[in-house]
């Protein structure tokens, strides 16, 4: 009888290395690894990676490659909208999350897979974002999830593989790290107290710069295009700039406590340079250059599209509608903002573009009036007040 074939979203860690043994030997499927890639892996992990697959037993392994469709259908939108979850958190690995989901099912489609499979427990947001993307894009496909149906331990796990003859080093870090392009999450005994922080020592990138730098942006319309002044036709490769210049200052470090989609809180650390620097010059930027009310609206429209993201929401259609919105605001948001970068802080010196809405000739904040008269702004003001007085006028009347 034909085994029954079942792609694995596997990273090479514990959980996804028990379930090649497991989905293999236990369940008896022919098992496909596969890993997505959204720009968190350097050549030789993935390569390591392929290599733990096969040692595993693993029919076939792929490495799908879906770092610029991450940039260019989510974190072009976050930069857009400024995206910063509960103010803090710019949505680094859990936007990655949904690419890697469809990369995966995408990729069990194009092979015939019966099944597919997760290593996520059941008590964070990953299983959701897994399970859900995973039935929208291919509901006749089963969804096997050995580590959250079997409620297993680690200990468990490593000597269910020592006894299949897998001997790796699964020497549990104190700190678990989750690398990405748009940010890396850290998780440690801190975090699952709500009075303690992370030491300096739990962050991957250590602070070795002193003094001050400038940093200049350059965004075209909305999108950053240049990194002091060198130019930069792949996106991609100007966030990772931005990257190495400002994470030696330990700029983008903070703990974000939010709501889980299960609905439990939850606390992790995190450090993103880049994504940090990038949103607030982009929203200085923005400040400059669009009106009163296209602010206002992109800041609701930019929180829904972070709340839709971070809850597996991305599939819904309302989302190309968010996005259709916050590219549409972009159209004047060109220019180059200038940063001081000190250890552990940042200051936004200002921006330079030709859209400056500062630069009219109907007058200078604070100094002189050019395109209305004192008598304008008595009529204006009179009429303006009209409401406030009609209520307080009743108020007055009712209370004697």
């Amino acid at each position: 009888m034909e085994k029954k074939k079942v792609v694995l979203a596997f990273s090479g860690g514990l959980d996804t290395s028990f379930c090649v043994k497991y989905l293999a030997d236990e369940l008896g499927y022919e098992v496909h690894t596969a890993i997505a890639n959204t720009g968190g892996f350097s050549p030789e992990e993935l390569s390591s990676i392929e290599e733990r697959a096969y040692r595993l037993g693993a029919k076939s392994h792929a490495t799908l490659d879906v770092t610029q469709e991450y940039y260019s259908k989510s974190i072009k939108y976050m930069v857009f909208g400024n995206v910063l979850r509960n103010g803090t958190y710019p949505i680094s690995v859990s936007s990655e999350r949904i690419f890697q989901a469809i990369a995966i099912i995408e990729y069990a489609k194009k092979i015939g897979a019966d099944c597919v499979a997760h290593g996520s427990t059941g008590v964070g947001n990953d299983q959701v974002r897994f399970d859900l993307t995973f039935q929208v894009l291919a509901p006749e496909i089963e969804i096997i999830t050995p580590t959250r149906d079997m409620v297993l331990t680690r200990e468990y796990e490593i000597n269910y593989l020592k006894e299949r003859g897998y001997v790796a080093d699964f020497t549990k870090m104190e700190y678990s790290i989750n690398k990405g392009l748009w940010g890396t999450s850290i998780g440690g005994k801190e975090t699952l107290h709500s009075e303690q922080t992370l030491p300096e020592s739990a962050y991957p990138s250590q602070v070795t710069a002193t003094g001050e730098e400038r940093l200049k942006l350059t965004f075209e319309n909305g999108e950053i295009t240049a990194v002091n002044g060198k130019a930069f036709d792949d996106k991609i490769k100007a966030i990772c700039c931005v990257e190495e210049i400002a994470s030696k200052y330990g700029i983008g470090r903070d703990m974000h406590i939010g709501d889980t989609i299960i609905g439990i809180k939850g606390r992790v650390g995190f450090e993103a340079a880049a994504p940090m620097l990038i949103i607030a010059a982009h929203k200085m930027l923005e400040k400059h250059t669009l009106t009163k009310w296209q602010l206002y609206w992109k800041d609701q429209i930019g929180t829904w599209y972070g709340m839709f993201l971070h809850e597996a929401q991305y599939l819904d259609p309302v989302m190309r509608d968010l996005e259709a919105f916050l590219e549409s605001t972009q159209q004047n948001v060109t220019g180059t903002v200038e940063i001081i970068l000190r250890p552990y802080g940042y200051t936004l010196v200002g921006v330079d573009t030709s859209f400056d809405l500062m630069k009219t000739d109907f007058g200078e904040y604070g100094e002189v009036n050019k395109a209305w008269t004192a008598d304008d702004v008595k009529g204006f003001t009179k009429i303006m007040a009209n409401q406030i007085k009609i209520y307080h006028n009743v108020q007055k009347r009712n209370n004697k």
